[in-house]
């Protein structure tokens, strides 16, 4: 699944992406689609930074319309693209913008004209028709627009880009960090590698590095002794432990804390809060108490039932944005996309940076990215990635349609299908590999037998990533033993349980900041069941919760 790791028989390539978030990702497709031997670099795992911690809004662009209007045209043509080319992604929930009585109505029709002159579709309809279509929606509201958002598994997507990239003569290697560029004078000849697993450094030599590596990619390039002006902007989320709407609400206002909600798979998440913070903490991201009563009663305007709703965990991201002034929460800095060729920009060929943007616009700023290198490169290759459906996105077979038909299909059979489209036929299936796993999210044994061959799956936490597996009610209490009985093995008893206790103590991570009632008693039950049932020593769990 990797490139042939030797020093003594090194591949070269054409280009070297460093970071495996959606653009990385989207950028080793569109490279490798191109013709280029391509790279993929990623210090952790898929998704391990902005990518898996945003709130999965498939942007209509109407959230930018009236601060950033170039923003929003880049949403709402990239929204139109992915609901083509990555339908299993995809949830087309439709989206309303609300005004409550103490926003301003006069808001509505600066929005509404706003979205129209960005190519953006935004209806309005009365408070009623809003409340008919979306129950969950505060019956307060004074206004109402709909417009074209939707939910998008930024998880799945990823993951599809990475096999497409592969499948078009990519290498990945996950848990690889980049060290060091290889330098010809002020040309980048390459990059230096340390594997995460062994601690063992290798060199692999390319005509150009790509640096996709969001938020890290400040300090990538200052390996080049390159300064990237990073503005670190901490956004928290809640996710609530079932679906309350399943229409993406917002708040019809400027952005602010806590104005949108969106239901995704089986929960909906309020975010975000805008905060900056030290480079040096981006790393461990941590979400206040001060966050979690910001979300929970500003979410609770939008959508009244949340105050009584349980609240599974709290989680944070941080947004790759390229500081332009001194605003202290980052909310005035564009959303546009940034991609440098710093032989123009700082005297060093071989290098470009691409950063900026959102999820909504990752195939575009690859697009950007890869016509940038093809220029550099000589290449004369258009891109096809607006057109071409991502793998699992592709159109079924005639043969398959009675097969696959809604009313015939099990409910494990939908949620296989649904996370992974028409790649799901690739999943085993017997007897015992329809065992399900999670409940919760229909996670079956197969599915994580498939995950741990195809894609990239060597730990617990990679396999919540592409399957949901301890991502619902139960927070992995239940599935996670289950689940590690497995991977032991594929990779070994020690392993497995070292893993599992990892695991444990990642869910309770996120638990924690809203550990009270009903859910502090399931914690520690959790914590007693695994440390004295299935024995995991000295697990910190326990210890976190009795300090807590």
């Amino acid at each position: 699944m990797g490139p042939n790791n030797s020093n003594k028989a090194a591949k070269a390539y054409d280009v070297i992406i460093i970071g495996a978030g959606a653009t990385g990702a989207g950028t080793a497709r569109d490279c490798s689609m191109r013709g280029l031997k391509t790279l993929l670099v990623e210090r952790l795992d898929f998704t391990a930074g902005a990518t898996g911690r945003n709130h999965g809004l498939l942007h209509s662009g109407a959230r930018y319309a009236v601060t950033d209007g170039e923003s929003a045209t880049e949403c709402i043509k990239e929204n139109m693209i992915l609901r083509r080319i990555a339908r299993h992604c995809v949830e087309e929930t439709g989206g309303l913008f609300v005004t409550l009585p103490e926003d301003d109505l006069e808001y509505q029709k600066l929005f509404v004209d706003s979205c129209r002159a960005a190519g953006i579709q935004a209806d309005v309809i009365d408070p009623k028709e809003a409340i008919a279509i979306e129950p969950a929606v505060n019956h307060k509201i004074i206004g109402a627009v709909k417009v074209p958002d939707g939910a998008v598994d930024p998880f799945r997507l990823t993951t599809a880009n990475v096999i497409d990239a592969q499948r078009h003569g990519a290498d990945v290697l996950t848990y690889h960090e980049m060290v060091d560029f290889l330098r010809d004078g002020k040309t980048v000849t390459g990059v230096k590698l340390r594997d995460a697993r062994t601690g063992e450094e290798k060199t692999f030599e390319s005509r150009l590095v790509i640096n996709a590596g969001g938020i890290w990619g400040h300090a990538i390039a200052a390996k080049a002794g390159i300064t990237i002006n990073m503005f670190p902007a901490k956004g928290a989320l809640l996710i609530f432990g079932h679906r309350v709407n399943n229409i993406v609400i917002n708040r019809c206002r400027k952005p602010a804390d806590a104005d949108i909600l969106v239901p995704g798979d089986t929960i909906s998440l309020i975010g975000t809060t805008s905060s900056r913070v030290p480079y040096d903490s981006v790393d461990n991201m941590e979400v206040t108490q001060e966050e979690v009563d910001v979300l929970l009663r500003e979410g609770i305007k939008i959508a009244p039932s949340l105050a009584y709703t349980r609240i599974l965990r709290a989680y944070a991201g941080v947004r790759p944005l390229i500081a332009s002034d001194n605003d202290p929460s980052g909310r005035s800095i564009s959303r546009g996309i940034v991609c440098l060729d710093h032989a123009k920009r700082d005297g060093v060929e071989g290098f470009i940076t691409i950063s900026g943007g959102k999820l909504m616009t990752y195939r575009l700023m690859a697009e950007w990215a890869t016509d940038m290198a093809c220029k550099k490169l000589g290449v004369d290759a258009k891109c096809r990635t607006a057109e071409l459906p991502l793998p699992g996105s592709e159109p079924e077979a005639p043969k398959n349609t009675a097969k696959h038909h809604i009313i015939e299909l099990s409910t494990e059979q939908l949620a296989l299908e649904g996370r992974h489209g028409t790649l799901a036929e690739e999943i085993p299936h017997d007897i015992n590999d329809d065992a399900l796993v999670c409940e919760c999210e229909n996670v079956s044994v197969g599915e994580i037998k498939y995950a741990i061959d195809k894609l990239h799956v060597n730990n617990l936490v990679n396999l919540r990533r592409r399957t949901r597996l301890g991502m619902g009610t139960c927070q992995g209490s239940i599935c996670a033993c289950r689940a590690s009985a497995i991977m032991a093995r594929a990779f070994g008893q020690a392993a497995a349980i070292s893993d599992l206790e990892s695991f444990v103590n990642e869910r309770w991570k996120g638990m924690m900041p809203v550990a009270w009632g009903q859910t502090l008693v399931e914690a520690n039950f959790s914590a007693w069941i695994y440390e004295g049932v299935c024995g995991l020593g000295n697990n910190s769990t326990d210890k976190i919760i009795s300090d807590k």
